[in-house]
């Protein structure tokens, strides 16, 4: 692909904030310039006659009822916690 030689490599990598050795520049120019040549090669694919869509297929709802249940006992959640006090887990301050 032509375009592959238009591709500013140096400029990709710094938006990447990579540093790249003299191979891998050309590797991946090389592998950069394939990508877009598929997508040049997609850009010629009439979808005129497609709906746009978010999903392949139709998805449908798959939550459950939101039905309320009783929770945890306060001793089966203070058991795995590293600190409690009061029925609460104690945490590290995180507020000045």
């Amino acid at each position: 692909m032509s375009a592959a030689t238009d591709l500013n490599i140096d400029h990709v990598a710094r938006l990447a904030r990579i540093a790249l050795t003299p191979e891998e520049r050309a590797q991946y120019a090389r592998q950069l310039g394939d990508v877009l040549a598929s997508i040049e090669q997609l850009k010629r694919v009439d979808v005129s006659q497609v709906e746009p869509t978010a999903h392949a297929f139709p998805v449908a709802n798959v939550w459950a009822d939101d039905i309320p249940q009783p929770g945890l006992a306060v001793g089966a959640v203070l058991q795995n916690a590293p600190a409690a006090r009061d029925n609460m887990i104690v945490v590290p301050k995180v507020v000045e």
